[in-house]
């Protein structure tokens, strides 16, 4: 293929999406203007219902971010200062900061090299007489092993959280993220799966009583009305959000669908390139449903940065998920971590790189980013590029 230059790939198009749905999503938002209910209110108890519907937990509650969802499911579980909570050190912060606001202590554990996932004999290993729960994070959209992780967790008595924030219709032995352990937590960023145009998260779980404290926590803790039993903080989904995942809503498996399809094209392209030395494409286990949230390669010979300045010169968007893994971030200094304790999540975060992925990409940009890199490859002396 010759390269065209003015061809423009950006890394996530979040207002393609927007160009599909114009016409309802200002509907819905004119409901919303028109009643003057914009925080909390039915329209948020609607999405509430249809999102633990979709996910297969009979109770959702909704909330300002991904992060505030995290924070609900450990105050929920009475987390506190001594407590330990084990999670992969390959994650995004907003994990671990979670643990660290409610007192308690990440426990960091290394990942499978394949899947970029934790690894559940690691979670084993790290389970002590003060670990609280377990925390795993299915990351770019596909689930932890969460068979395995719910024995170990059974075993022990121990609750599981999922950090599912890039997982939103993921399935695992056939069970979708949602009804796999004891709460869930999912974001509703802008470039996710099931996005709005703002910040969002909600928790699902099954357990009701667990429901109604994070739904009093979320409003600093009032129940009812300016009498507060314990401390909650502000972290409600506004209405507007929840009008807006809810015309999204039923897109979802549609987007799935093409988000899997360009995956696959990557791949196919990545072979015909005869690229399979540089770039490893992303491991899908036969018994998940992988919906690439992120198309996220192994890049070899150490040229991962040389490749990324390569591709955002040429206009295509690219991202590092993650350059450097919890452990070796200077707030968590103080746990004694040093280079070598996790080499896993220490080699993933020297090589990966996520590639252009949302479900309107077109063949002729998948070509474009493939063809790119391929001339990245062929120029002599490229990691002085």
């Amino acid at each position: 293929m010759k390269l065209d230059r003015t061809i423009d790939v950006p890394l996530c198009d979040i207002q393609a999406s927007y160009r599909q749905l114009r016409e309802p999503i200002e509907e819905a938002l004119d409901r919303i203007f028109n009643s003057g209910q914009v925080i909390l209110g039915p329209e948020v108890e609607a999405c509430e219902r249809e999102v633990a519907f979709y996910c297969g937990a009979g109770h959702g509650v909704g909330c300002a971010s991904g992060s505030d969802a995290l924070l609900l499911a450990l105050s929920a579980l009475k987390t506190r200062p001594g407590d330990e909570v084990i999670l992969p050190t390959f994650t995004f912060f907003a994990t671990a900061g979670a643990i660290c606001r409610v007192g308690a202590r990440p426990v960091f554990a290394d990942i499978e090299p394949d899947t970029f996932n934790v690894d559940p004999k690691q979670i084993e290993a790290k389970i002590t007489r003060r670990t609280k729960a377990i925390m795993p994070v299915h990351l770019f959209g596909q689930c932890a092993e969460m068979t395995e992780i719910d024995r170990i967790a059974s075993r022990h008595g121990l609750p599981v959280i999922e950090d599912a924030a890039q997982a939103f219709g993921a399935e695992c032995d056939g069970k979708r993220v949602g009804a796999l352990a004891s709460m869930s937590c999912f974001s509703f960023y802008p470039t996710k799966t099931l996005g709005t145009f703002g910040d969002g998260g909600m928790v699902v779980t099954d357990n009701a009583a667990w429901a109604k404290n994070m739904a009093c926590l979320r409003v600093h803790g009032m129940e009812p009305k300016y009498h507060h039993k314990q401390l909650g903080w502000n972290a409600r989904l506004d209405a507007m959000h929840a009008a807006i995942l809810r015309v999204k809503l039923p897109h979802v498996e549609s987007w799935i669908a093409a988000r899997q399809a360009a995956a696959q094209r990557y791949t196919e392209l990545i072979a015909e390139y005869q690229l399979g030395e540089f770039l490893t494409p992303p491991t899908v286990r036969p018994h998940q449903r992988h919906t690439f949230n992120q198309y996220v390669v192994r890049v070899a010979d150490g040229s991962r940065d040389a490749l990324l300045r390569h591709l955002k010169a040429r206009r295509i968007g690219c991202e590092v998920y993650y350059p450097r893994p919890l452990h070796m971030q200077e707030c968590f200094a103080y746990l004694g971590h040093c280079v070598g304790d996790f080499p896993i999540s220490e080699a993933a975060s020297q090589c990966v790189l996520a590639l252009p992925m949302f479900p309107e990409l077109t063949e002729e940009q998948q070509e474009h980013v493939i063809a790119s890199c391929a001339d990245f490859v062929r120029v002599p002396q490229r990691l002085a590029a």
